[in-house]
């Protein structure tokens, strides 16, 4: 029996799959729209910070922290949805482009990595000359629920 974990964070696809296809099925994974706007008020507010703050090394701290915030920022809005699947394969979207691969090219692994004392897993969406690396940030679910769905949308 398949245990359900609660967590935090809002998923899109909550459902495990273990068997059979999805025929027609569109599924979108992405970082939750709450966490996009949380990065965005934590930029506006560094950015403040940088103007109020009085001295010059602190000022130039502040804004290396605003634009760094900003940029993830801007890449979490800009990357949505991260990762797109259906029955012709998978897409990937980056903060310039979407990376299409079917399904005959990709292989899909669940890897676990322990850091820190703390497990963490991550997708692995392995291509013939690309490897793309997805974690529960990117993806706004877990990466084993992810990995499930697209093994049962695999044609």
């Amino acid at each position: 029996m398949h245990k359900r974990r609660f967590s935090l964070m809002r998923t899109r696809s909550v459902v495990h799959i273990s068997c059979g296809t999805l025929d027609g099925v569109t599924r979108t994974w992405s970082t939750p729209a709450l966490l996009v706007a949380v990065a965005w008020v934590a930029a506006l507010a560094l950015a403040v910070a940088t103007f109020i703050a009085d001295d010059n090394a602190g000022r130039l701290l502040i804004g290396l922290a605003t634009l760094l915030v900003a940029y993830l920022a801007a890449f979490a809005s800009i990357a949505r949805p991260r990762l797109t699947a259906d029955a012709n394969g998978l897409a990937v979207r980056g903060f310039a482009s979407t990376t299409v691969l079917p399904w005959h090219e990709v292989k899909v692994k669940l890897q676990t990595t322990r850091r820190l004392g703390r497990e963490q897993q991550t997708l692995e969406l392995d291509a013939d000359d690309r490897l793309v690396v997805l974690t529960r940030l990117d993806l706004g679910a877990d990466p084993e629920e992810v990995a499930g769905v697209l093994h049962a949308l695999r044609p």
